[in-house]
């Protein structure tokens, strides 16, 4: 997912924002220049009483063709404000289109059929655009974060939100805490939303805590916050987020430790999930604390160090980065990934798998099958000697960038997967030798 960096106001550029750049309607507003009106009148005027005269004619002139400038915006807000929320967005985040009818999936633009409309003014560029440069000047909040589904909490189950700091920084996470849990120690899964979501938004339509509820474990899911990144991406790009004991992996394995603490959990069975840009979290959490999360999945993401700048994140998202080398330490790894993502290019989840191998050999499995919803996947196990599988990969054919199996309650998931969220839950708990993880 396109992944935006940290916004400095202090360092805009008034004199170089150019309007043309952002497609910005052209609402013809004559440029004002006071010395230069009261020069034309002193060379046309007799006196003072027509200097002022002619003075006054050029203000009420400008606070005429203001006031229309001013009309052509408000109209052009409120056409923007009144459009389906379907065919809204801000910014270019997903190449998923929202479902037109309940139970649909997420859909790419070319596969939701019907006319491309005409092109025409980007509303929502010139908004970021004059948000960035004039800020203060619009309401704050930027992205919507996510869809705001309400998430159903059942009976003896908590859902609660509190907040992570250390000298990297803090976060606010969720977590759920299900029925069963009478003080044992359950496992830990840490699940990363994706771009423009949050942590109801995830919970909803990955219904992992529909899992958690059915296998009785503890889910966290931290928060990436606007003032962290515009488009609340985890900073997966950014060489200073790809360290241990620093930056946004330590926020997360500090959350994940809270977690093991307040709820005595098994600090011997924590796992990490994401989505996109939290999925190459996920990806760095296994490079970089592989003593504190027993095994990683990764959706639709990227490898840890497949980019260390802007300029190498749009490269890798489109195939065209540099190979990632193999991790020191091998942590068992499960992927998903759409042959069919157009955001982040399929190579990605190769790439995430040939980091994550370890150096002994495994015995490998290929199977093909169809899903009850119709979408058609490869998959491929990879076990170590006692049969436990160290890796897996499940190629989506035709699946675009959404998260597999998910419900359509939450952003960005294509309900016609295999399951995405059950098929990682069986693969950690397989880690520990649960006998019914085995699949």
């Amino acid at each position: 997912m396109f992944p935006f960096s940290k916004f400095d106001p202090s360092k805009i550029d008034l004199s170089k924002f150019d309007r043309a750049a952002f497609k910005m309607p052209n609402f013809d507003v004559p440029p004002f220049d006071p010395g230069a009106a009261e020069a034309a009148t002193a060379r046309g005027s007799k006196g003072a009483g027509d200097r002022a005269a002619r003075m006054k004619d050029a203000m009420a002139r400008f606070r005429r063709a203001q006031g229309a400038a001013l009309a052509q915006w408000t109209e052009a807000c409120r056409t923007a404000a009144e459009a389906p929320a379907a065919a809204r967005h801000d910014g270019p985040t997903l190449d998923m289109e929202a479902p037109k009818a309940a139970g649909g999936a997420w859909t790419a633009p070319d596969q939701a059929g019907g006319p491309k409309p005409e092109a025409g003014p980007d509303l929502s560029a010139m908004m970021r655009a004059l948000r960035e440069t004039l800020p203060g000047a619009f309401p704050a909040g930027g992205a919507p974060a996510g869809r705001g589904a309400p998430v159903t909490v059942p009976p003896g189950a908590r859902f609660e939100e509190r907040t992570f700091a250390d000298a990297a920084g803090s976060r606010r996470y969720k977590v759920y805490v299900p029925s069963g849990y009478r003080g044992q120690a359950l496992p830990v899964i840490v699940m990363l939303h994706g771009c423009t979501q949050n942590p109801d938004d995830f919970a909803a339509g990955t219904r992992m805590n529909a899992l958690a509820e059915e296998r009785t474990f503890l889910v966290a899911y931290p928060e990436q916050p606007q003032s962290a990144n515009m488009q609340r991406c985890w900073n997966w790009f950014s060489s200073g987020d790809q360290v241990r004991e620093g930056g946004e992996p330590a926020l997360i394995a500090g959350i994940a430790r809270s977690v093991v603490s307040e709820f005595s959990a098994d600090p011997d069975r924590v796992y990490a999930a994401g989505l996109s840009a939290g999925g190459a979290a996920a990806a760095i959490l296994g490079a970089t604390y592989p003593d504190l999360f027993a095994a990683v999945g990764i959706h639709s993401g990227l490898a840890c160090g497949a980019a260390r700048d802007m300029p190498g994140a749009f490269a890798a998202m489109k195939g065209q980065g540099p190979v990632p080398g193999r991790n020191r330490r091998a942590v068992p790894t499960i992927v998903f990934h759409g042959d069919g993502d157009r955001t982040v290019h399929p190579v990605n989840g190769d790439q995430v798998v040939a980091q994550a191998m370890p150096d002994s050999g495994l015995a490998e499995a290929v199977s093909r099958d169809t899903s009850p919803g119709g979408m058609a996947f490869t998959r491929t196990v990879r076990s170590d000697g006692a049969g436990r599988p160290l890796l897996e990969q499940w190629v989506l054919h035709g699946a675009g960038h959404a998260w597999s199996g998910g419900s359509p309650e939450g952003s960005y998931t294509d309900p016609r997967g295999p399951d995405a969220s059950r098929e990682m839950v069986r693969f950690f708990l397989a880690q520990a030798g649960d006998p019914e993880a085995r699949g």
